[in-house]
This record gives C-alpha cells, structure tokens and sequence, in this order.
C-alpha cells in the first residue's frame, strides 16, 4: 500500500503524465483482481499480502483506494489533476463514509491512473483493487483503465465484520476514524445495497468471481491457498 505516488505529484507537477501513460498503453488494459467485501473483511490485508508475496510468481501491487482517500485528506495536499472542490469532496466522503457519484468519477479516475504510472506497473503486472469500483457507475469508469481478471468476494455478515474490527483481525484499523458504529452500519447498507451488485455484473461479462467466507481468524494466507487454482486466469 502505497501513498508516496500522491507527494510524487506535487513535486514533479504532473505535466499529462497520467494521461499520456494511459493513452500509450492504447488497448492493452492493465490487468487486475478485484477485491469485493464489507468493511472490516480483510481486503486490506489481503491486498497487502499479495503485493508483498506476488500471485504464484507475478508481481503485484495493492491499491487501496480508501486509504489513497484518506492520506490526501489527512496530509492536505492535492494532486494536481483534481481541483480545489475535488479536495472538499474527498474530504466530505472520508467524513460520511459515501460513494463518488458518476459526476465525480474523474477523481478516482485520477487517482488510479496516477498510482499505475507512480509505481511503475506494466502489463504482466497485476493491479489488485481495493475500495474501487464500488458500484457499477465506477466499474464502466474503471473498465477504461484495467481488465479484471479475477473478482475475490469475501464474505461476511454483521456480526463477524464488528467482531473483526474490535479485534483489528486484520491488523489495519488502527488510526481509522471512519470505524464508529454508525459509520460502520452505514458502509454495510452501501454494500448491501450498491457494492455486493458488482457480483453479478463481473459475472455477466465472464469475469471468474470466487466467494470466500471470512471468519475472525481469517489469514491472507488462507485465503490465497482457497485462491490458489485461479492463477491461469492470468496466462495468456
């Protein structure tokens, strides 16, 4: 998990560089696994654990787009390629727990793209999505950048996602300010109602979707071994 790409930004200016990195890689979509799940499920750690030990040989590179999200906020400084009102909104969002909205989709669109170029990600490389999409409005947005490959849905109901964030079972909530139970009720409603729909929509287009049930123990490792058989959905 990566933030330093943000203050890369700032210094260098970020003169297109985005848009002309997107526009050269053309048609070639950068590939990716999507990572699906309420808040507290383990995504976090699950990304970070992928990136630290690749998928079975490939490289890959954890984007956590709420923690992005957050560090813009906390450290108040913008990219470039947002706007002064851009800002306000990220800062609104990390408040009230909410969606970017279509209008709004330029901002994660920046940020992603940004994050793929800062960290020097290349095609035979793997972009593993954590907080994004998060509904069907931001899955056509995010369809322009990568190709999902692979979508991880993990599975937990209310009771074992509020035993897992009282626990840090995945040892990520510490300094969230975003964990109060109402906040946390209010992201299981959004999940339920808008995020847990990607299921079926990565479904119809072919995408392979594996249903994992989380528990407190639950380890990345764990997960991964369940994953395991997956792999050739990355050979060409």
């Amino acid at each position: 998990m990566k933030h330093g790409f943000i203050e890369e930004m700032i210094k260098t200016g970020n003169k297109g560089s985005a848009h002309d990195f997107v526009k050269a890689k053309g048609s070639n979509l950068q590939s990716a696994i999507l990572l699906i799940g309420p808040t507290g499920s383990g995504k976090t750690p699950l990304g970070d654990y992928l990136e630290k030990h690749g998928f079975f040989g490939i490289r890959c590179v954890h984007f956590d787009f709420g923690a992005n999200l957050r560090g813009i906020a906390r450290k108040r400084i913008r990219p470039l390629c947002l706007s002064a009102s851009d800002f306000d909104i990220i800062k609104q969002l990390i408040k009230s727990g909410g969606l970017l909205v279509e209008r709004d989709l330029h901002i994660a669109k920046c940020i992603l793209e940004e994050f793929i170029r800062f960290n020097k990600i290349k095609g035979n490389d793997i972009l593993v999505l954590n907080g994004l999409p998060r509904h069907e409005g931001q899955a056509v947005a995010v369809g322009a950048i990568v190709d999902i490959k692979l979508v991880v849905s993990l599975c937990c109901k209310a009771g074992m996602v509020l035993a897992r964030i009282r626990k840090n079972s995945g040892g990520d909530r510490e300094g969230r300010i975003d964990d109060s139970k109402t906040l946390i009720a209010h992201k299981m409603r959004i999940f339920r109602t808008r995020t847990l729909r990607l299921v079926d929509y990565y479904r119809g287009k072919g995408v392979k979707v594996i249903s994992i049930n989380v528990t407190e123990g639950s380890t990345p490792a764990a997960i991964l071994s369940v994953i395991d058989k997956y792999k050739m959905c990355f050979r060409d």
